[in-house]
């Protein structure tokens, strides 16, 4: 069994296809989880912890394409060392799970942009603009604080641009 994952599957989905995973989201975020995750197994079972926010023409094609919806609150998650087991919910019932993905909302940690005056998109990431500028002069920022895509390759190029353009601006200054 594995252990729970964060929103994208690109990091692990693969080594989990075809097991029977679970999708923790309700209404939008639920549904386009659902799609997101929906080439990785013909197991997969939508968890709205608690009742559906679900359109009906999002549940129609849910349905159609063979993804189950469990409308009940979530009680707790058994696992052993880290690793999904079951899920339970308040009513006693369980569902055993290999998997579950989860699009937890966004949050950033370090304080240290804000408190500079650095602002915010509304997904609650650092705002930078093509060359990975805050809209704070002399402020870069590139990676998980500035996108909600998830990957060492993605965070490694925002980088090297960032660094590009600190380096430029730094000839600029001098030259």
């Amino acid at each position: 069994m594995t252990i729970i994952r964060q929103f994208l599957p690109y990091c692990h989905g693969y080594e989990v296809r075809n097991t029977r995973l679970g999708l923790l989201g309700n209404g939008d975020t639920g549904f386009e989880l659902a799609k997101l995750i929906s080439n990785w197994s013909r197991e997969l079972i939508l968890l709205t912890n608690g009742v559906s926010a679900l359109t009906t023409e999002q549940r129609k094609k849910l349905q159609d394409h063979g993804i189950g919806i469990k409308e009940k609150e979530i009680s707790h998650v058994n696992q052993h060392d880290g690793y999904v087991e079951q899920i339970v919910f308040r009513d006693g019932t369980t569902e055993s799970l290999h998997t579950i993905f989860a699009r937890v909302p966004f949050e950033q940690h370090c304080k240290i942009p804000l408190v500079l005056g650095c602002e915010l998109t509304a997904q609650g990431f650092l705002k930078i603009d093509d060359f990975q500028r805050t809209t704070v002069d002399g402020i870069y920022a590139a990676g998980d604080n500035t996108t909600f895509l998830r990957a060492v390759a993605a965070a490694v190029a925002a980088g090297n641009k960032a660094g590009a353009s600190i380096n430029k601006e730094l000839i600029e200054e001098a030259f």
